[in-house]
C-alpha cells in the first residue's frame, strides 16, 4: 500500500480516511486513479477535486459512502453507477436492523477494499460478476441464523461468503485461541478466500497444474475426508517443517490458499515499507539491514525475501517494546519458501499476460 496525502494541506492520510484530520477536507478514494483526493462541495450532490492535476474534475460519492458511511469511494460525475467499483463486488450485505451489523459491515468493506487494491496492484485478473458473469468475483457478508445454523466462510466458483462474526474482535480472538492459531485477521480471511478464487483462475486447467501438484500435492485427494481427518486428529505431524500454517496441512487447496494469503501479507507489507521510505541502518554490521527500495512489482522473489527478515525482525521488536504480540509470528521453513516462490511465479506470469 502506497502512502497518501491530503491534496489541500499535504497531511499524510490513511487509505480508509474520509476526512483530513488537519484541515478537515473531505477525502475520497478514486479507483480509476488509484489515489486518495481532497474534495470540496460543488452543489447538486457533486464534489470537486482540489488538486491542480485534477483540474477541478467533478465526482459523486458512492451510495455506501454518502448514505451508509461504510465506504470512501468516489465516482466520476459522468458515470451512471451509484456504487464505486469496490462496492460493486459485494452482492449481499448484513441485516442492518441489527445495530452491531453496521460496524461489522464497515470492517468487512474496509478489509475487502485493501484486498482489491493489492490484487489490482499485482496486475491480477479482477472483474465483478456484472463485468464477467462466468469468472467474475463477488462477496456475500452473512450472519449465523437465529436457529443456530452457521454461515461457513468459503469460496464457490467466484462467490466468496464471509461470516460477519469474523469482524467481531472478541469472537475472532476466541476462535484464534481455540484453534491454536498464532495469527488470525479479517484481512487474512479475505486473502485466503481470494487464493481459492485464483486457484480456479490461474492454476486449474492450465500449464501450472502439474508444477502445482509437485509443489503442493495432488488436489484431487478427497477434500471432505481430509477436512474431517484434520478436525478429528489434528494437523499433520511436524506440519511446521512443510506448511505455513497448521490449516495448510489439511489439503493442497488449503495449502495453496494459506500460502497465497501469506504472499499477499509479504508484498503488501514490503510495499508499504518501501512507499514510506523505510530503511534500516544499524550501527553494528551483524544487525539486520534494509536499504533495498526496489518497487515490489519489479523485485525478484529472492530480493523480496532478503528484505523480509530484517523488516519482520524489527516489526516484532517494535511490537514487543509496546507489549504487543509479534506482528509476524512465523518462521517459514525452506519448503514453505519454495511454495511462496511458486505463488510469486504464477502472479508474475499473470501480470505479464495482462500487459500483453
Amino acid at each position: 500500500m502506497k502512502t497518501f496525502h491530503c491534496d489541500h494541506c499535504n497531511q499524510l492520510v490513511f487509505f480508509e480516511n474520509d476526512r483530513c484530520e488537519r484541515c478537515q477536507a473531505r477525502l475520497g478514494y478514486v479507483p480509476q486513479m488509484g489515489e486518495m483526493h481532497a474534495f470540496e462541495e460543488a452543489g447538486e450532490g457533486r464534489w470537486r477535486i482540489l488538486n491542480e492535476q485534477g483540474e477541478g474534475a467533478l465526482f459523486r460519492q458512492c451510495h455506501n459512502y454518502m448514505v451508509e458511511n461504510v465506504c470512501n469511494g468516489m465516482i466520476p460525475d459522468d458515470c451512471a453507477d451509484t456504487l464505486c467499483r469496490a462496492c460493486q463486488f459485494t452482492r449481499t450485505i448484513p441485516d442492518l436492523t441489527r445495530p452491531e451489523n453496521r460496524l461489522y459491515w464497515y470492517r468487512m468493506e474496509t478489509a475487502k477494499r485493501r484486498l482489491l487494491y493489492t490484487l489490482g496492484a499485482l496486475g491480477l485478473p479482477l472483474a465483478t460478476r456484472a463485468e464477467d458473469p462466468e469468472h467474475g468475483l463477488q462477496f456475500e457478508f452473512l450472519e449465523d441464523a437465529p436457529d443456530g445454523q452457521s454461515v461457513m466462510t468459503g469460496h464457490d466458483h467466484g462467490l466468496i461468503t464471509m461470516n460477519i462474526a469474523e469482524a467481531d474482535d472478541a469472537h475472532r480472538e476466541r476462535t484464534r485461541v481455540s484453534l491454536h492459531e498464532p495469527y488470525r485477521t479479517l484481512l487474512g480471511h479475505f486473502r485466503h478466500e481470494a487464493g481459492h478464487y485464483y486457484f480456479d483462475r490461474l492454476i486449474a486447467g492450465t500449464r501450472w497444474l502439474e508444477p502445482f501438484r509437485r509443489c503442493f500435492g495432488d488436489e484431487r485427494a478427497d477434500y471432505a475426508a481430509a477436512l474431517a481427518s484434520h478436525y478429528a486428529e489434528g494437523p499433520a505431524p511436524a506440519w511446521a517443517e512443510r506448511y505455513v500454517s497448521a490449516y495448510a496441512s489439511v489439503h493442497p487447496w488449503e495449502d495453496w490458499a494459506e500460502t497465497w494469503a501469506h504472499y499477499l501479507h509479504i508484498v503488501d507489507t514490503l510495499d508499504t515499507a518501501t512507499a514510506s521510505g523505510l530503511a534500516l541502518l544499524p550501527e553494528h554490521a551483524d544487525e539486520p539491514v534494509l536499504v533495498d527500495q526496489t518497487p515490489v512489482d519489479e523485485a525478484s522473489f529472492d530480493g523480496l525475501m532478503a528484505r523480509w527478515f530484517p523488516l519482520t525482525y524489527v516489526l516484532n521488536s517494535l511490537n514487543r517494546s509496546l507489549g504487543m504480540p509479534d506482528g509476524y509470528p512465523f518462521a517459514p521453513a525452506p519448503p514453505v519458501i519454495d511454495k511462496l516462490r511458486f505463488v510469486h511465479r504464477v502472479i508474475s506470469a499473470s501480470a505479464i499476460r495482462s500487459l500483453s
